[in-house]
Formats: structure tokens, sequence, C-alpha cells
């Protein structure tokens, strides 16, 4: 994950609702993937949500904070770590 470039020109054109860890979609709990050209941000508003990128094995423990980890058709999922708020903005490249 940490091989790849985000890049700078990215646009947000939608986001998701907010999730808590009652209402974390099961689609997202499990192994899923924008689509390519799609990228996305994690926005972590409260709590502690693990990500892990199933391309390359790595986990992350995120905290409140924007997180660009969700590159185009890269199997990932994620899981709340006990109470959290969060939701998913999407980019492309212009």
């Amino acid at each position: 994950m940490t091989d790849r470039i985000w890049p700078d020109d990215l646009i947000a054109y939608k986001r998701t609702p907010l999730f808590t860890e009652a209402t974390v979609p099961a689609g997202l709990l499990r192994a899923h993937e924008t689509k390519a050209g799609v990228w996305a941000r994690l926005h972590v508003l409260e709590g502690a949500l693990r990500f892990r990128d199933l391309v390359g094995g790595e986990e992350r423990l995120l905290s409140p904070g924007i997180h660009p980890l969700v590159f185009p058709a890269s199997p990932h999922e994620v899981e709340p770590d006990g109470i959290v708020r969060f939701f998913v903005e999407f980019l492309r490249r212009p």
C-alpha cells in the first residue's frame, strides 16, 4: 500500500451517510473494492476503525482524522474497533 501514489488532482463527488459500529453495512465488513478510477478516503470522526488492505496484507487501526487509503479496484475491508463514527468520501480524477 505504501508504494502507491495518491494523486493530487482528485475531486470528491460523493460520500456515504455517517456510519457507526451498529450501522456499518455488512458489505464494508467483508472484501470489497471501488470501481476502476474511484479512490476513497475514510473520515473517522470518533473512535477507531480497523482497515485491511487485502492486496498488500497491511492492517491499520485508524483514529479520528482523514485517511486516504482506498485505491481503485483494490480489495479491502473495515471493522469497527469499539465505538466508531465514520463516513467514506469517493473521489475521481477531473
